[in-house]
């Protein structure tokens, strides 16, 4: 892949006080891909700080991976902890590392068939009243649905449509909020009607996620879901979870489950809608599986096309597209000294549209997953890399088949009005993407 250990260089375009800010807010995902341009370590303006972003799969691998000079510490995240609370996907190493320990068990692939049951349920019952000719957003739906599961997945429970609704608001309110107060260190202490509905967002999610968490009842009552072995878990010196690290792991694991999934399966209808070609092999598959019927645990392994379908859409569409590190000792990163303290940006979106890496890469096309993943470092990164790779990665690949090939063996969903406007925030989601549904003939 060329000499990566020598190429860098400032970007042009900063600009008095917020650098490249406006460039990353109007057209982030053109940005990122303008960066490679620049060599395999380019340097960017984010407000008054000087941040790197890792152009180069090997050196992105390396900042991932590479604990003792690279963690997730400083300003930005500290914004982000007191957001999100220091969860997996937020904690520095150290605390990571113990919290990983800890939740591993609730993640076992034995664990999977209950979990991808709940799925089945959720699917069935959120589809139940959908009716041939109605229209609705599906990223709206989606996101209603992923929540539903993660709801029901954690702590056996129900979410009304009010409340799912509430949800929504408050994350569409706070992510975005998030993201240009990670930016603009100062812009969250300005008394504007934006920051006031931010902080009542933040307020509303927080507290939502105290009530769950307090509602669920003692443990070892006989449930059978992600809360009670969280519950259950400790660490290697006995301890269990604090009712704070509690709290923190529900915040995460709701958004993650709810926001990160949806996505997923949004990208895919969009994307299956430009390939009628995919999109029919695809209903072949369903068709011969399920037979008009809902997916479950067992279906998974047939269901192969659709889990290409599944990889291609998190090439394309990272829910996470965006990373950060900070360098905790003065050190050298493709060839180029960086300080103690130095923020570097790790965007999975840039890296998995590189032409070097994956062959006509802005093309959808899921049969490149017929040899297996890259084996090349740093090339696929949905998930992360190293330690703190994503713990939810087999659930997560799970419910979006499982819902994907449910939904498109019942349903034409044809998408209507105009482009999908790609809303970059902590998670790449689409807006807004509305489609008619139309039933498909029952198969006899």
């Amino acid at each position: 892949m060329g000499d990566h250990g020598t190429r860098f260089w400032r970007v042009p375009g900063n600009l008095p006080v917020v650098g490249h800010v406006l460039r990353l807010q109007r057209d982030p995902l053109g940005f990122l891909e303008s960066l490679p341009a620049y060599g395999d370590l380019a340097q960017v303006r984010l407000g008054p700080w000087r941040a790197y972003v890792a152009c180069h799969p090997d050196v992105a691998h390396e900042v991932l991976t590479d604990f003792r000079r690279f963690d997730r510490t400083g300003p930005v995240y500290d914004k982000v902890r007191q957001a999100m609370g220091a969860g997996l996907a937020t904690a520095g190493y150290h605390d990571h590392r113990r919290q990983r320990l800890v939740m591993q068990p609730a993640f076992r692939h034995e664990h999977l068939r209950g979990y991808v049951e709940v799925m089945r349920r959720q699917v069935t019952a959120a589809t139940a009243d959908w009716q041939d000719g109605t229209v609705l957003d599906l990223t709206e739906a989606m996101f209603e649905l992923t929540t539903k599961v993660a709801l029901a997945a954690l702590f056996s429970s129900r979410l009304d449509p009010h409340e799912a609704r509430e949800l929504r608001t408050a994350f569409d309110v706070f992510l975005t909020g998030l993201t240009s107060r990670a930016a603009l260190p100062g812009i969250g202490r300005l008394p504007t009607p934006g920051n006031r509905r931010y902080a009542r967002a933040l307020a509303h999610w927080q507290a939502q996620v105290r009530r769950l968490i307090a509602g669920y009842g003692e443990p070892g009552t006989g449930h059978d879901d992600l809360m009670s072995r969280l519950l259950a878990a400790r660490d290697e010196e006995g301890r269990a979870l604090s009712q704070q690290e509690l709290s923190d792991q529900v915040a995460v694991l709701l958004l993650a489950g709810g926001e990160t999934t949806s996505s997923a399966v949004v990208w895919a209808v969009h994307l299956l809608a430009g390939r009628p070609d995919v999109l029919t092999a695809m209903r072949a598959e369903t068709d011969a599986v399920l037979g008009g019927r809902t997916a479950g645990f067992a279906d998974l392994p047939r269901l192969q096309l659709t889990g290409r379908v599944v990889k291609e859409t998190l090439r394309l569409y990272p829910p996470g597209w965006l990373t950060l590190r900070t360098a905790t000792r003065d050190t050298t990163l493709a060839g180029h000294r960086l300080a103690t303290g130095s923020m570097v940006l790790v965007s999975p979106y840039l890296l998995h549209r590189r032409e070097d890496v994956h062959h006509d890469a802005a093309r959808f096309d899921p049969d490149r997953w017929l040899t297996g993943p890259p084996t090349t470092r740093g090339t696929y990164l949905p998930f992360g890399a190293g330690a703190t790779k994503c713990i939810g990665e087999e659930f997560g690949e799970a419910e979006a088949t499982v819902i994907l090939a449910s939904l498109l063996s019942r349903w034409e969903l044809t998408p209507i009005g105009g482009p999908v406007t790609c809303s970059a925030r902590l998670v790449l989601s689409p807006a807004s993407f509305r489609v008619r549904l139309t039933a498909r003939p029952a198969i006899s």
